[in-house]
């Protein structure tokens, strides 16, 4: 399957508010989890239906609503349901394979981004992460279960005051500010395999070289491709005039666009790192080129002056002058190795060689 174009033939001419599950099954079951908050007090649990989750909204605390696993469009429709979001806006979740995005609505904010993780065995992966802001709840859309918003649940257990006195829209900065830190961790572990490919190139450039650079390559265009859209959504989230958002999230949201702003710019640097890598590659095998054809160029200039003496001398004719002298044969060697001194001489300094 394509890494940057996704679309199946199945998916043209249906509307845009059908709630398809446009994506791939990474899960068997959804799983839904929430943790509802306040400064006094935590409760976290999972639980079975969305029914359970939809008095939250009517509550003084802060609401956290996960689900894990987009495929069963009935739990989906329910959250439409039960929230009165918009049928357009979920259908938005379930298509994983949407550009990032923010947009608003009535009764909420719909923000969606690329969500990377490093694996153990050092491929990329991606899922979508759809968020929506409401005033109570804030609920997010994964593919899979992960680990990765551990540390924002840490926060909230352990009595951070910050996390635990602010709203809705804290909480999402949380989140974008963990997807984001994910974005830099992973362009640093593959900025440290580009950087120990100059010792290799300098060293011993060969073919597998070429394939490592070819390979990062294409992994640093994936990684921007993310990135770059998720930049535009930040920019576009930090300029909206929202009463989901308070005044005191503008320095939050500034914080965001310096660390993606420095995703970006990062993966530029390496983008251009490994194009002069590239150049590096050619320029050297073709310096050892120059240096086997030089080489090769000497070796066949001197060799005709000797040949047309060694010519002159094995040829058959009866009478050829000092062919009968005693030290004839050591005196055409004695020129030979003189003639190929001189031309050395010369080309040395000549500074050919």
């Amino acid at each position: 399957m394509p890494r940057f174009v996704h679309k199946q033939k199945k998916e043209i001419g249906l509307s845009p508010d059908d709630l398809l599950f446009r994506g791939q099954k990474k899960m068997d079951k959804v799983v839904l989890r929430i943790i509802d908050f306040d400064p006094a007090k935590v409760a976290e649990n999972d639980v079975a239906t969305v029914q359970q989750v939809i008095e939250y909204q009517h509550t003084n605390s802060v609401t956290w609503f996960n689900v894990d696993g987009l495929h069963n469009t009935k739990v989906m429709q329910k959250i439409v349901d039960g929230f009165g979001f918009e049928p357009m806006m979920l259908a938005d979740v379930l298509n994983t394979h949407a550009r990032p995005k923010v947009q608003e609505y009535d009764n909420c904010i719909l923000v969606s981004l690329k969500m990377l993780k490093a694996e153990e065995d050092g491929t990329i992966s991606v899922e979508n992460l759809s968020l929506i802001l409401t005033k109570n709840v804030l609920i997010s859309f994964q593919e899979r279960t992960g680990d990765v918003f551990e540390p924002v649940r840490e926060r909230i257990r352990n009595q951070k005051k910050r996390i635990r006195n602010s709203g809705t829209d804290y909480l999402l900065f949380a989140l974008l500010d963990i997807v984001i830190d994910n974005y830099i961790y992973i362009i640093g572990l593959l900025g440290e395999r580009i950087e120990t490919l100059e010792d290799d190139l300098l060293n011993d450039p060969n073919q597998k070289v070429i394939d490592k650079i070819n390979t990062y390559k294409q992994e640093l265009n994936f990684l921007r491709k993310n990135i770059k859209p998720a930049k535009e959504m930040i920019l576009s989230l930090a300029k909206m005039e929202s009463d989901l958002l308070h005044d005191y999230m503008d320095v939050h949201f500034q914080e965001l666009q310096d660390n993606i702003n420095q995703a970006n710019e990062t993966s530029d640097s390496y983008r251009e790192i490994l194009s002069d890598q590239l150049n590096i590659y050619h320029t050297t095998i073709s310096s050892k080129l120059n240096d086997i054809m030089k080489f090769l160029t000497v070796f066949s200039v001197i060799f005709i002056p000797l040949t047309f003496i060694a010519g002159i001398y094995g040829t058959n004719f009866e009478y050829v002058p000092e062919l009968r002298y005693k030290y004839s044969y050591f005196v055409m060697w004695a020129v030979m190795i003189v003639v190929a001194v001189a031309m050395l001489l010369y080309f040395r300094v000549k500074k050919w060689l």
